[in-house]
Parts: structure tokens; sequence; C-alpha cells
């Protein structure tokens, strides 16, 4: 057995231990927002749904972005943890929009689509090796977005990401896995 297969095993076991969204191959390509308008998108935005991920384990979530110098942008984000407390987390990013945060290795972050004053659907994945992690977040200008817009949302993961959802599940709506997770 080759060693990149006994560390896949083991890696794969560790992430699903942690609840990750993890999946066979690389990352999917994922259409992101065209021409994209970092400026409209810096303030707050409050996080709506995420697909689970081992790096936040709270919920009331914030990301605020904000212009730091020509072509950075900075990003604190906050969370409510269970013991009540308020954990924050700060953050760079680049033009290509790598975000990196204090003792972790830069990911991408595609913003797949956004009104800019109301919504917008991120998306990120990490590639590692013969799986890949896939992370998303539903945002909001406001604590709670209208059915309607979650339902388009849901909409585009579908067309996206149907792997994350079961094969009979036609006929379900496209965000009950999101919700679900």
């Amino acid at each position: 057995m080759s060693l990149i297969w006994i560390f896949s095993v083991i890696l794969l076991f560790a992430l699903a231990a942690d609840a990750q969204v993890i999946m066979p191959g690389r990352c999917p390509n994922a259409a992101v927002q065209e021409k994209f308008d970092a400026a409209r998108y810096l303030g707050k935005w409050f996080e709506i749904q995420r697909l689970p991920n081992s790096f936040q384990l709270g919920h009331c979530c914030t990301a605020t972005y904000s212009l730091e110098s020509a072509g950075v942008v900075g990003v604190l984000n906050r969370e409510l943890l269970a013991n009540g407390t308020i954990s924050e987390i700060n953050g760079i990013a680049k033009p290509i929009f790598l975000f990196s945060h204090t003792d972790a290795p830069p990911s991408p972050y595609w913003v797949l689509s956004t009104d800019y004053d109301s919504y917008a659907l991120v998306y990120s994945c990490t590639d590692l090796g013969v799986i890949h992690v896939d992370f998303t977040w539903i945002l909001s200008r406001t604590p709670t977005l209208p059915e309607e817009t979650l339902q388009e949302l849901h909409n585009i993961l579908w067309h996206l990401f149907k792997y994350l959802f079961k094969p009979d599940s036609h006929q379900r709506k496209a965000g009950d896995v999101i919700k679900s997770l």
C-alpha cells in the first residue's frame, strides 16, 4: 500500500471527526461573481448558514471587511462561543482573495454570488491530494435573509455541489443539505 494512500486515509478519518465536508478528487471549478467589486464588499456581514468546518465552533458569526492598504483587505471574524465569550480572529486578503489567518495557511475565498447590499454566497476549498474539503457560507448584511433569497442561493449550491445531495433527494429543496449539516 502506498504511503500517499495511507496518509490520505488517516487524514480523511481525522477530518471526518471534525464534521468537515470531505469529497474525493480535487476541488471543483466554481464560477465566481463577474466583475467582483471588493470596495462594495467591504463592511459587516452576518453568517446565515455554513457547511460544517473545524475552525468555527460558535454561532452568531460575523465578518467585517476593511481596506488595510492598496490591494489588501482586512477581515475580522467574530463568533459567540457556547460559554458566552466572543472569539475573534483577524486575517488579510490579497487581490485574488486568498485569506490568511494567524497560524493558518492561505485559503481561497471565492464569492460565487453577491448583490453587495443584502447577500453573498462564498465558497472555499482545500485540496489534499486525492481528496478535498469544501467550505461554504451564506452571508447577509442583516441577521436574516428572506426565504426566497436563501432558496436562490441553495439552488446555486445545488448546481455546483450535486454530490452533497443524496441520489434520492432530487425532489428535496436544494437547501436541505446545508441546513442539516
